[in-house]
């Protein structure tokens, strides 16, 4: 069997950068198994498998090089960006079906935004057990964390650990012992983690970040728009920036560096988030067979 598989980078800066998606068009006939032989061939942090809904404009199934998982920021974007250039959708508001539900899709021009529900917290306490373990497996020191912020668990569909850090030099330092990083994950139940700092490469920039997911195969990645999301929530709930968009850079510290930009849009009612939008834009760069 040969599955032809688009490679779309998600969440450009500009005209470069991104993070890239495997995108497959057509995959009613794919099973399980051959969705994730797929996946492992493609070797990218996530291959997304569009097939036919009855709920939704779209089925999407997201794979790791290790195993399916419920939503992937990157390559939704990706891929609802490739459909639109290829004439296959249009402007407005659609949705995805996932194995965790259906979720609005706003694809805009060259732009495609995700839904993700409303934010949970959990803070992680100050001399905690759970923080020394988060400053072990980043090899950080307690005195690099951001001037009265915690680390907090924020979900918005999918948990991460925001680790607010001090300024981009110790951003850029970190070396995540990706052992320790994957059992704390597995702990809390997380996706991964998600650094951040408010000094950013560009200006009128909300948040320079960085990710780590080995519990899911990923050591780090260039973009993470479900990360994105509950990071926006946190700094306008925790780090009290109090404005309802923000945008969010990404990739600058990879090996190479592969900039990348997320624009999140919170919609709020009395002085709550109800819903946000993550999302950005994409470039196709190549198809293969696998």
């Amino acid at each position: 069997m040969s599955v032809r598989v688009e490679i779309v980078n998600a969440f450009v800066d500009g005209a470069v950068g991104g993070n890239p998606a495997g995108v497959v068009l057509d995959a009613d006939g794919l099973s399980h198994a051959e969705r994730l032989a797929v996946a492992q061939r493609v070797g990218l942090s996530e291959t997304a498998f569009v097939s036919a809904s009855e709920r939704a404009t779209f089925k999407l199934d997201f794979y790791t090089p290790t195993r399916q998982i419920a939503h992937c920021g990157h390559a939704t974007i990706a891929t609802f960006c490739r459909l639109r250039e290829l004439g296959r959708i249009g402007d407005g508001t659609l949705s995805k079906e996932t194995i965790d539900g259906r979720r609005d899709i706003v694809v805009h021009g060259d732009m495609a935004f995700m839904e993700q529900r409303s934010p949970t917290y959990a803070r992680i306490d100050a001399g905690s057990a759970h923080e020394r373990r988060l400053l072990e497996s980043l090899r950080l020191a307690r005195s690099a964390l951001a001037d009265g912020l915690a680390p907090a668990v924020v979900n918005t569909g999918n948990a991460f650990l925001v680790v607010p850090v001090r300024d981009a030099q110790a951003l850029a330092a970190l070396r995540p012992d990706m052992d320790l990083v994957a059992r704390l994950s597995d702990e809390l139940d997380l996706v991964g983690y998600y650094a951040y700092t408010a000094q950013t490469q560009r200006a009128m920039r909300d948040a320079g970040t960085r990710m780590f997911a080995p519990r899911y195969g990923i050591e780090e990645e260039s973009a993470t728009g479900m990360a994105a999301g509950p990071l926006a929530c946190y700094l306008r709930d925790q780090a009290g920036l109090g404005a309802e968009q923000f945008c969010i850079e990404q990739g600058w510290f990879m090996q190479p560096a592969s900039p990348s930009v997320i624009q999140v849009n919170l919609e709020t009612a009395g002085g709550t988030i109800q819903r946000l939008l993550a999302g950005g834009k994409a470039r196709s760069v190549r198809t293969i067979e696998v």
